[in-house]
């Protein structure tokens, strides 16, 4: 297959750009490298790679693909609350751009990369993906529009599928540290204090970013009939878990830490618990490879293999929020340091 992915320099997308190519399909990424420079080791490069803006793509640039992998965006809540109307520009129209011209080319298959953001604040109640609603950030809101926007455009021609995932962790290629067990591993093995900015009480799903590369390819060669215009929650039932016990996971691979709570500063309020049963039961051949403790145990051994450090946890490099707000590259999305 010919697949196109956009955001493929991304924390998710090098891991699908890595598995389409193990897989040897031919593959187009699309990204304007926001975060130039910030390898945590060694990008997987794609067979090409446009360094264009999702606005400045034509047509053309569609022609003769089977599929694209929707990853671009800004991708996460509090990056999205710098400047709600920016993420609608960004998230949204840009979302709905890519798949006007995916459809005007042919392109018969458009997985679009949602959440389980869009679920807001739940608490107890574990949800499907015919649960109403609730988003509590502009993240989640644009996630909903773009999903019904896609909706609207889907045919007999053109397949939209939607990838509510779980919250990522896990090693990449492009590390994020502002992701829950990617943040608290991090503070675990610079100064063995494990920070929680909440009281732990909060739900979470979770699930290896690599695991939601896998979903991707997965999807994008299943039959029409299992994905044309169908939501999926990816992740697994039994990774939903409270802030405390995934400190208790982390303080369980890197011995002696203590284990510190606070909400100075905390402006999360999500809190929600997801069912997964949708898609395990349509693919039951799919299997994810990683759990929690196996995602924590890798990223303690490649924290030492590429030397973290407390400089590089509390500066930009790995912090998506910190590097829009002191990164060179502001002038790109043209957003204002707050």
């Amino acid at each position: 297959m010919r697949i196109l992915v956009t955001g493929h320099l991304g924390y998710i997308g090098q891991h699908v750009s890595d598995l389409l190519l193990r897989e040897g399909h031919h593959v187009r990424g699309v990204d304007i490298d926001l975060f130039e420079g910030c390898d945590f080791y060694a990008p997987v490069l794609p067979h090409e790679s446009l360094l264009r803006d999702q606005f400045d793509l034509r047509v053309e640039d569609f022609q003769g693909i089977d599929a694209v992998i929707h990853l671009a965006g800004l991708s996460n809540d509090p990056m999205c609350e710098l400047d709600p109307s920016l993420t609608w520009r960004v998230n949204h129209e840009g979302s709905m751009h890519v798949a006007r011209l995916a459809k005007a080319a042919g392109v018969e298959r458009f997985l679009f990369s949602s959440s389980c953001s869009i679920y807001g604040k739940t608490g107890d109640r574990v949800l499907s993906e015919d649960d109403q609603l609730s988003p509590i950030t502009a993240y989640g809101e644009t996630k909903i529009s773009v999903e019904r926007g896609l909706a609207d455009m889907a045919d007999e021609s053109f397949s939209p599928v939607y990838l509510r995932n779980a919250t990522a962790y896990g090693s990449s290629p492009r590390l994020r540290l502002d992701l829950v067990l990617n943040n608290l591993m991090a503070w675990a093995h610079t100064i063995h204090d494990i920070r929680i900015m909440s009281d732990g009480t909060p739900w979470r799903p979770l699930v290896h970013c690599r695991d939601i590369a896998r979903a991707f390819v997965h999807l994008a060669q299943a039959p029409r009939e299992k994905v044309h215009n169908v939501a999926y929650n990816i992740g697994r039932s039994e990774e939903n878990y409270q802030v405390r016990d995934i400190a208790d996971i982390v303080a369980s691979v890197i011995s002696g830490c203590t284990i510190s709570y606070t909400n100075e500063g905390s402006i999360d309020a999500r809190d929600y618990r997801v069912d997964f049963s949708k898609f395990a039961e349509t693919f039951p051949n799919f299997k994810y490879e990683y759990s929690l403790l196996d995602g924590a145990k890798e990223l303690a051994q490649h924290y030492v293999e590429q030397g973290l450090t407390l400089e590089m946890l509390e500066g930009s490099k790995f912090n998506r929020l910190r590097r829009l707000q002191a990164g060179s590259k502001l002038n790109v999305l043209a957003i204002s340091p707050k």
